[in-house]
């Protein structure tokens, strides 16, 4: 928004003098503005924060499963919401899982459902790494389903699964939440779901950057909720903080990470092959023998790409009764880009026209020496039903990198931990997307606007346009092989990302977080300005006009979010009173009076 004085136009302005040609710094991330300190007002407003809802499904032999309870009561599901979870929240009926088994989906929310929000999600929602957001356009259903022998039911089974539905990507904490919660509700029934829900509702908002404290069923969880300003691969959690002796506390280091060495071991010497098909947002579906192994699968796929976020959908378990299995079987077009993890045979029949296949056997135990799988050609598909392996004729942009692969093959043989294991692979995982990565945002950073054009009485200035061929001239000296001693076609890989909605993704998101940066930076430079000095200049519609533009800008500013000091937008606060004050009594009234924009 132009806020301009008399006569004045909104060129460019001149180029800055030699000392003062400096760019606006890029923002790594949002800036962020605390939660602030209302309260919620509704009845299970905070429980909202967290969930939506808690859901019992059941088998019925007339009915197949069917949603029993839904807590709590008030939370709206839309029918075909409601049929999503029933098929989703029991494993396939070749799974055989007897016992407890835990696992996760996703599904699409219904069309046109207003997301209902509670008061400070909004602002620390935008504190969250991008891959921690809250998903707006799906919900999570993380699953504790138990099937045990039970002669006195007509089917000889009880089969029943207790269900968090959410929009948090919290996968470790919501499983380790129901493993405190579904013990206690299949021996108490629904009273324990009515404590459970009241334990939540107490709990503060999920903030990033917060070490929380949650009682549950009698036990403190201890979490601490990343924020975007973390550095990546760091562990906040302090486990030796002193700790209350009258209560028994669970400790996570993590909200949502799977454990990767577990997840990638069927396919361990694979795993750089992977993380470019995720990359680079290819087809790839997972079969595996259960939900749970689909599951964690699939979510380790979309996890080894951070701290770059996955844009693309993935479905951790997916069945053939899901609402969109003929839009992804439709062998009309070309597979979407999508993650699916399947559990049915049937699939390897149906999806057999897939790219890129991958067959999970049973998880071995961390001390096993993986056997090394080659990639099979996709003629193999026969085979499909039983051989674990990758099924794909995809041809690596980089070479192997053998030191992984030798270190953790080492780690096997030494019996290194399954944790430490994991750390290692996370890291490599990680390094290896900010090699790929720090190029592209050192582009991004050349695309800036000088500090010098940014003028308050002048529209913001804007990035400018990527160009890729412009960013593949600065590969040769910029490039990834700065930070990373791998070889390979780097280029070829940065050629094939750049039409992926992962860089689609990528640069719509940099590109709002530079625009509110340029936004806040203009605010400031408007708060620096005497603005009572201005006004002598301006006539009186000039004036109106000018404080009801200053007025737009500051509901910009907290309707956006945009990362402004709280004390800067005081200040302009100050401002616009001050030059209310200096214009007739008449004018004061209706600009001074509650509601005027």
């Amino acid at each position: 928004m132009a806020l301009q004085g008399p006569g004045e136009t909104a060129d460019r302005t001149d180029e800055p003098s030699e000392d003062s040609q400096l760019r606006v710094d890029i923002p790594s991330a949002s800036l962020q503005l605390g939660p602030g300190d209302g309260e919620p007002i509704l009845p299970w407003d905070r429980l909202s924060c967290w969930l939506h809802c808690i859901c019992v499904v059941g088998f019925d032999l007339e009915l197949g499963q069917a949603v029993e309870v839904i807590y709590p009561h008030h939370s709206k599901l839309t029918d075909k919401e409601k049929t999503s979870i029933c098929y989703l929240s029991f494993p396939d009926s070749n799974s055989g899982c007897l016992g407890d088994t835990q696992f996760c989906f996703r599904f699409r929310e219904a069309v046109g459902r207003k997301a209902s929000l509670c008061y400070p999600v909004d602002q620390s929602d935008r504190d969250a790494p991008v891959y921690l957001k809250r998903d707006q356009g799906h919900y999570y259903g993380y699953v504790y389903f138990r099937q045990v022998r039970d002669k006195t039911l007509k089917r000889g089974y009880f089969q029943k699964s207790l269900v968090i539905i959410s929009r948090l990507p919290y996968v470790h904490f919501y499983h380790s939440l129901l493993k405190l919660i579904a013990p206690e509700y299949f021996e108490k029934s629904e009273p324990c779901l009515e404590a459970a829900c009241s334990d939540i509702e107490r709990w503060p908002a999920p903030v990033p950057g917060t070490a929380l404290s949650l009682p549950i069923v009698g036990v403190v969880v201890k979490v601490r909720i990343p924020a975007c300003y973390d550095k990546p691969g760091t562990t906040y959690i302090d486990q030796s903080a002193p700790q209350n002796d009258a209560q028994v506390s669970l400790v996570l280091p993590t909200i949502h990470e799977v454990d990767l060495f577990r997840c990638f071991g069927p396919v361990f010497f694979h795993i750089q092959m992977l993380w470019e098909l995720v990359l680079l947002g290819e087809s790839l579906v997972v079969m595996a023998p259960s939900p749970a192994e689909s599951s964690e699968t699939v979510l380790a796929l979309v996890s080894c790409i951070a701290p770059l976020k996955y844009c693309s959908d993935f479905r951790p378990y997916f069945t053939i009764h899901d609402s969109e299995f003929k839009e992804y079987t439709t062998r009309t077009q070309a597979p979407p880009s999508v993650i699916l993890g399947v559990t049915n045979p049937f699939f390897a029949k149906t999806l057999q026209h897939w790219p890129h296949i991958i067959r999970i056997g049973d998880m071995k135990q961390a001390g096993d020496i993986p056997k090394q799988v080659k990639v099979k050609k996709l003629k193999n598909l026969k085979t499909l039903d039983s051989k674990p392996g990758v099924y794909s004729a995809y041809k690596p942009f980089l070479n192997r990198d053998e030191d992984i692969i030798k270190q953790l093959q080492k780690g096997i043989q030494q019996k290194r931990p399954s944790a430490a294991q994991n750390a290692i692979l996370r890291r490599y995982f990680l390094e290896l997307t900010q090699s790929f990565i720090i190029p592209l945002e050192r582009y991004l950073a050349s695309l800036m606007p000088l500090q010098k054009s940014i003028s308050p009485w002048k529209t913001p200035p804007q990035l400018r346009a990527f160009s890729q061929e412009e960013f593949m001239k600065t590969l040769e000296k910029a490039g990834p092989q700065l930070t990373s001693h791998l070889k390979g076609d780097w280029i070829g890989l940065y050629r094939q990302f750049l039409k992926s909605p992962n860089f689609d993704g990528w640069f719509r998101m940099r590109r709002k977080e530079v625009s509110q940066k340029l936004e806040a930076l203009h605010l400031e430079a408007l708060c620096e300005e005497d603005l009572l000095l201005r006004i002598q200049k301006h006539t009186e519609v000039e004036t109106v006009d000018l404080v009801l533009k200053l007025k737009d800008k500051l509901v910009q500013a907290e309707r956006d979010q945009l990362p402004v000091k709280p004390e800067t937008l005081v200040k302009l606060r100050t401002h616009i009173e001050a030059v209310i004050l200096a214009l007739p009594a008449d004018l004061q009234g209706i600009l001074l009076k509650p509601g005027t924009p």
